[in-house]
């Protein structure tokens, strides 16, 4: 179900306030995976939380109006053991 027009992308306050706040060109770690990308968050470089560790994303202009999490994955690709050959 989508968020109702009216009110607006949702986003974080503390997201924005670290993006104001942050004058070095380090990731800014934010914890917000359900919070809307904006057009102000174009160029800058973000590290979103997988649940265990953090992942540096640099926003693009095709990345408005998704959410940061959409760009995260928290889920690993399973790793299968290779079988040697027998003689």
């Amino acid at each position: 179900m989508a968020r109702s027009l009216w009110k607006g992308p949702f986003l974080d306050q503390f997201v924005l306030k670290k993006l104001l706040s942050a004058d070095a060109p380090a990731p800014i770690k934010i914890w917000s995976r359900r919070s809307y990308i904006l057009p102000q968050f174009v160029e800058q470089t973000f590290a979103i939380y997988t649940g265990k560790s953090f992942l540096s994303v640099k926003i693009t202009e095709e990345m408005i109006g998704h959410k940061f999490g959409e760009f995260a994955s928290t889920r690993k690709k399973p790793v299968h053991k290779k079988k040697e050959k027998k003689k």
